[in-house]
């Protein structure tokens, strides 16, 4: 009796220790890229009080951790410099994970919808400038390439789908280009590995990518996401609790942002939307207030071209940028598609993203990042003087014709105005207007146009209105 006893517990003994799995978190893994220099995590899932024992590649770190009751288990350690390959190994008893080819660089977030999402080979009716040249040259060890599965749910989650990759054409093929292209200039200026973790759903709101608690603070954005029949895409919370939980134990960089489209209908709410979804993330990763760069949407027809529901999103998204500390906006007025919402562009979007995080987040200096603004107006005889902040050298259309300002007389009937360039200024004027009251440039969906107004950098000045100013 004794004996049996003795060889039904060793049986469970044995069973238990075939059944106990060393899982890891589900972004971490094989060719990951952690961000250099600071403190990262490292967490999963075992048997409850299961003891680990974790060796650190890098600095050679031995940490000792056991899982908590529920089978829970986290630690810490400290990044170098960037550089790698290196390895972490995970044991217990004889059980052994091993995560290799890991390299630490910089890490960053890529986020929004249709236009973030898209791959660099484009999608139906949709290219992509310079995809093919692209991936001729995507093979390169020192990026790195997460894409998070497509996932809404009514909690939090703490796992997600996906997997790291190193850059290949294969695998660049598949990602997405605004991301791809963002890491390609990062890297390539840094001389550091850089990781992107891309989490897009085409055609989502901003309200779907903040946690709950936060959304109910905007009664009527969220009464306008909790109806039924609501897509799941924009249901409020849901994408932020399947595909932003599940990241922010990983330490990141900063985010690069570029979402608005499917928000022209409620783009009065859209500034403080997008503040406290910043805020939200900022808290939940848990690394400061990192930098946040985002894109302005660009001109669309949106059902008809002479509506300005575009143009007052546009406007939401600057004060957006007004309300967020470390914050920086990509302009795009000068890419836009009548017909087509997805701007073929996207290396440009990049660029300028990335002029935005070299100067502000790495501290190169030289570069020329901010598009112009609009900073004040004067009317001389029937001439709108307008004059602008960020104009480096000045002012330029690049030798072509602007036709996308307007002017007002005191009856706040616009007509189309003629332009003119002179000691940094812009000169508006209409023989239909004598006393100009106010000036929109670029401020419709779409409006046909062969020349932008820039600055001597080639940076766009940002749409807007003189009607309704604040600074």
């Amino acid at each position: 009796m004794k004996t049996k006893i003795f060889l039904l517990s060793l049986l469970i003994f044995s069973t238990s220790i075939l059944s106990a799995k060393i899982k890891v978190a589900s972004i971490l893994g094989d060719n990951m890229l952690l961000q250099r220099n600071s403190e990262v995590k490292l967490w999963g899932k075992a048997d409850p009080n299961q003891k680990l024992n974790i060796t650190i590649g890098w600095n050679k770190e031995k940490i000792a951790t056991s899982a908590n009751a529920k089978g829970e288990w986290l630690v810490k350690t400290k990044t170098t410099e960037a550089g790698g390959p290196y390895s972490i190994s995970i044991i217990s008893g004889t059980e052994k994970v091993q995560l290799q080819n890991i390299l630490l660089g910089e890490v960053w977030l890529c986020s929004g919808q249709s236009n973030m999402e898209m791959l660099i080979t484009g999608m139906t009716d949709s290219p992509i400038n310079g995809s093919t040249d692209a991936l001729l040259t995507a093979g390169n060890n020192n990026i790195r390439l997460f894409t998070v599965g497509k996932a809404t749910k009514d909690e939090p989650q703490d796992t997600c789908t996906g997997s790291w990759s190193v850059a290949t054409a294969e695998s660049v093929s598949k990602f997405s280009a605004v991301g791809y292209f963002y890491a390609r200039m990062l890297q390539q200026s840094l001389n550091v590995p850089v990781g992107m973790i891309c989490s897009s759903w085409g055609g989502s709101r901003i309200e779907a990518w903040m946690k709950n608690d936060v959304i109910t603070g905007f009664p009527d954005a969220f009464k306008q996401t909790t109806q039924t029949k609501t897509p799941a895409h924009h249901l409020a919370s849901h994408l932020y609790n399947g595909m932003i939980a599940p990241l922010v134990n990983y330490n990141i960089k900063g985010a690069i942002w570029y979402q608005g489209e499917s928000n022209i209908v409620n783009y009065q709410d859209y500034a403080a939307l997008q503040a406290a979804m910043v805020k939200n993330w900022r808290t939940d990763f848990g690394v400061g207030e990192f930098p946040f760069y985002f894109v302005q949407i660009a001109p669309h027809w949106y059902s008809n071209s002479k509506l300005t529901n575009s143009a007052l999103q546009c406007e939401s998204q600057y004060k957006a940028m007004l309300l967020t500390p470390n914050s920086g906006m990509a302009a795009t007025v000068d890419i836009g598609e009548e017909r087509n919402i997805h701007p073929a562009e996207k290396a440009i979007v990049s660029k300028r993203l990335a002029l935005w995080a070299l100067s502000e987040t790495y501290k190169f200096s030289g570069l020329p990042y901010k598009s112009p603004t609009y900073k004040s107006m004067q009317v001389k005889d029937s001439v709108a003087v307008l004059t602008f902040d960020n104009l480096l050298n000045g002012l330029t259309t690049f030798g072509k014709e602007v036709e996308s300002f307007e002017v007002a007389g005191q009856d706040s009937i616009f007509y189309p105005a003629k332009l003119t360039i002179s000691k940094r200024q812009a000169n508006v004027y209409s023989p239909k207007v004598k006393v100009p009251v106010a000036v929109r440039y670029s401020f419709r969906n779409y409006m046909p146009t062969s020349g932008f107004l820039y600055n001597t950098a080639g940076l766009p000045v940002i749409p807007f209105r003189t009607d309704n100013w604040k600074k």
